[in-house]
């Protein structure tokens, strides 16, 4: 494996503590091993009806016979041969300082991938000129045995302009694919004076495109790519010419880095890369890349996301409560289960969650006190004693006197930070248990609290830390500072364990849990940031006046909510000001 690879391949690898095997949904299967390769995309500026210019990118259709994606549109590209690493070949190229031996080695495949799939010829004559119709005339796509591309260039006085090639992005096939592909994509400006003409054995009917229009043909049918191309070809019709592309890749780092994971979505197999909100779910329930786990949102049969954990939906969807309340199961029939956020009193959720569980319920955990979370718990216990098990307790933290009306909770014991809940029995494998460890998470409300799975390294967040958005933080029960607060004691939390994943009561499974902690927080105080600016703006003025300022990326409908945590950030900047400390 060469050293770059390795790299690219290190980076995507999951270094962080997992679920135990042995409640996996699936057996391990080891995915392909990925094969390096690399491709490019030629760009143009073409000029357009009065005046203006458009970027369009090269394409070109793959062999209907091929092995891999027939009949794809596709970048020129191809695997990596000794000859594109080989230190002679790199001496008859020129590169950037910054291009180590690795990218230098993709850089060459890319070009002499483009140059035998469609006779384009990135390569440059001694005074600097690019090679032209007669050079690339001269040369044989495929050179004879013992000689390298390189070195056919060079003795028609050519170096390979491997400086021009830059670095847009990085893909690793998905871990489902039984061939898979470790793939830099590269930019460079077309040359002038040539024209692609494509080799007619493995690409044909080279087009010039813009990125929408391309996109737009795909969507109509006539026009087949795979989920690397779209995306790739979506995040270029952002950019206006060759130049803005070229500014954004100069700093010599790809702009994403992506390894998809693939999911059902209509009963249809659909893809999704690491910022997109079901990723981190395919990546605990499938590690190893199938693409049998259903991401359609319902409320009538539970999801299993290990044999320990499934989840239930409550089937109050909403602009507050996304998808809807989920209520989680942890357990196992031969330990019985711990019911963490019944939900609303909805009598067939609740008899969903009942029937899930076997009736055996030994627990219900609230995470706190609102509507959507607890109201649920009584008439759970209710329904579990009717069926002749003993009573489980309702356990949690009792409402504050900062609750309002409707979250008003007493739960049978309060939890206290720091406390154990286990559960413990027999299982085919042996005797098992799952622990679920109580943190104390103030902030969005007063009792909120997060349980920790501690066998598995999984985070129940209930409603501190949400999938597709932000919390809300009501005051006087919400409090800025406290949740803060509590987002560092997650992180912390997560660091000593291990914890790689995050299960919300609103949204997917959430992956990288340290990284979506983070990322909350930087969001949280860079709206601070601007809740502060509109205040010294507008130093007299209201709080309809400064939402407008401070959230002026949110629809205006959503206002009225955004009224509530930026309440709460200017409690927390007054709270700050020099002599309230």
């Amino acid at each position: 494996m060469r050293a770059g690879a390795a790299t690219w391949r290190a980076a995507l690898a999951d270094n962080a503590a997992m679920p135990r095997q042995n409640q996996q949904l699936h057996p391990h299967r080891e995915p392909a091993t990925p094969l390096d390769a690399a491709t490019v995309l030629l760009l143009r500026d073409a000029p357009q009806p009065g005046g203006a210019s458009a970027l369009e990118v090269l394409m070109t259709r793959r062999s209907d016979k091929a092995s891999f994606v027939p009949g794809a549109y596709v970048f020129p590209g191809g695997g990596i041969e000794p000859q594109d690493a080989d230190p002679a070949s790199h001496a008859l190229a020129d590169h950037r300082p910054a291009q180590d031996a690795a990218r230098l080695t993709d850089a060459m495949a890319a070009i002499r991938e483009s140059f035998e799939e469609l006779g384009v010829l990135l390569a440059r004559r001694a005074d600097g000129s690019w090679a032209d119709a007669d050079d690339i005339a001269a040369l044989e796509r495929k050179p004879a045995p013992g000689t390298t591309f390189a070195a056919q260039c060079a003795a028609r006085g050519l170096r390979l302009a491997a400086d021009a090639v830059y670095q847009l992005a990085h893909w690793t096939g998905d871990r489902n694919l039984p061939k898979r592909f470790a793939v830099p994509f590269l930019v460079a400006r077309m040359p002038a004076g040539q024209e692609p003409v494509a080799d007619e054995s493995e690409q044909f009917e080279p087009v010039w495109v813009r990125p929408a229009d391309a996109l737009a043909r795909h969507e109509a049918g006539q026009f087949f790519m795979i989920f690397p191309t779209i995306r790739t070809l979506q995040r270029l019709a952002q950019f206006a010419d060759v130049d803005a592309v070229l500014a954004a890749v100069a700093g010599e780092k790809p702009l994403w880095v992506s390894s998809p994971r693939s999911g059902l979505l209509g009963g249809k197999e659909a893809r999704f890369m690491e910022h997109e909100p079901p990723y981190g779910e395919l990546a605990l329930v499938t590690p190893t890349g199938r693409s049998e786990h259903a991401l359609d949102w319902q409320s009538e049969t539970p999801v299993p996301l290990l044999r320990n954990v499934q989840r239930l939906t409550a089937p109050n969807p909403g602009v507050m409560t996304g998808p809807g309340t989920n209520s989680y199961l942890v357990g196992d029939p031969g330990t019985g289960y711990i019911a963490i956020d019944p939900g609303p009193a909805d009598l067939a959720h609740l008899e969903r969650l009942w029937r899930a569980a076997g009736g055996d319920i030994r627990m219900i955990a609230c995470t706190h006190s609102h509507a959507d979370h607890s109201p649920g718990a009584a008439p759970l216990q209710a329904m579990v004693v009717a069926h002749g098990r003993p009573k489980p307790p309702i356990l949690g933290l009792p409402s504050a006197p900062t609750a309002r009306a409707a979250s008003q909770f007493t739960p049978d014991r309060a939890l206290q930070n720091g406390e154990l809940l286990a559960l413990t029995g027999q299982a085919p494998e042996g005797r098992i248990t799952h622990t679920l460890e109580v943190v104390h998470t103030p902030g969005h409300a007063a009792n909120h609290l997060c349980l920790l799975l501690r066998e598995d390294g999984l985070l129940f967040s209930g409603d501190h830390i949400l999938n597709g958005s932000t919390t809300v933080i009501d005051p006087p029960d919400g409090n800025m500072a406290d949740y803060l607060d509590s987002l560092d004691r997650l992180d912390a939390l997560c660091a000593v364990h291990g914890v790689e994943f995050i299960l919300p009561a609103h949204g997917y499974v959430l992956g990288e849990a340290r990284a979506a902690i983070a990322r909350l927080k930087a969001h949280r105080l860079a709206r601070e940031a601007k809740v502060l600016a509109a205040m010294q703006a507008l130093p007299e003025g209201s709080m309809d006046d400064w939402v407008r300022l401070a959230y002026d990326d949110v629809p205006p409908r959503m206002w009225p909510v955004a009224q509530r945590s930026l309440l709460a950030h200017v409690e927390r900047i007054r709270m700050l000001e020099p002599g309230n400390d």
